[in-house]
């Protein structure tokens, strides 16, 4: 009878040309241009198509496309935006707010921390700015938006104008956050 006995696993560092797997390549975030309009509207149409975002004509990428933050891949593709507008007028508080729309990530992004960095880029311009409360309407879970410090609040809490543009048959959840 011949017993085997079990060779010692070989670690990737102990081979002569490790393997590594490849990470994502790195996205640069900026702020987006006017050119960049159709980008932002091919990036969209996934999450409109899906019902996670609602339906935008071009033309308003287009008039305004320097609201959003892209993250631009190496290849010049953009794998996600966000939006932040300064609104006109101030809270039923008071505050001075903005309004983030438009979020995405792309596909192959997900989950990569892409979204998050999005966010914390957002937030750093909501606080240059000196807003003092930044809201989102989501109809997903708003998980991440939670977890940078979001809460629920009432669509009465919002600027009045951007409330009232939401869409009650969607269902979605307005967010805060203080800044």
């Amino acid at each position: 009878m011949i017993t085997a006995r079990p060779r010692p696993a070989t670690r990737l560092s102990d081979t002569p040309h490790p393997i590594r797997p490849l990470a994502a390549p790195v996205s640069t975030l900026r702020p987006a241009r006017p050119r960049d309009a159709p980008a932002l509207a091919a990036l969209s149409e996934p999450f409109v198509r899906s019902g996670a975002l609602r339906a935008r004509p071009f033309q308003v990428y287009a008039r305004h496309a320097t609201d959003f933050l892209v993250a631009e891949a190496p290849d010049g593709t953009l794998d996600g935006c966000l939006a932040l507008r300064v609104h006109p007028e101030p809270a039923c508080d008071g505050r001075v707010t903005g309004v983030l729309y438009n979020f995405c990530v792309a596909h192959g992004r997900q989950g990569s921390g892409l979204g998050a960095r999005l966010l914390t880029a957002a937030l750093a311009e909501g606080s240059s700015r000196a807003l003092d409360t930044l809201f989102t309407a989501t109809t997903g879970s708003g998980r991440l938006f939670l977890h940078h410090g979001f809460a629920p609040v009432s669509p009465h809490r919002a600027p009045d104008a951007w409330a009232r543009s939401l869409d009650p048959r969607r269902g979605a959840k307005v967010l805060a956050r203080v800044l």
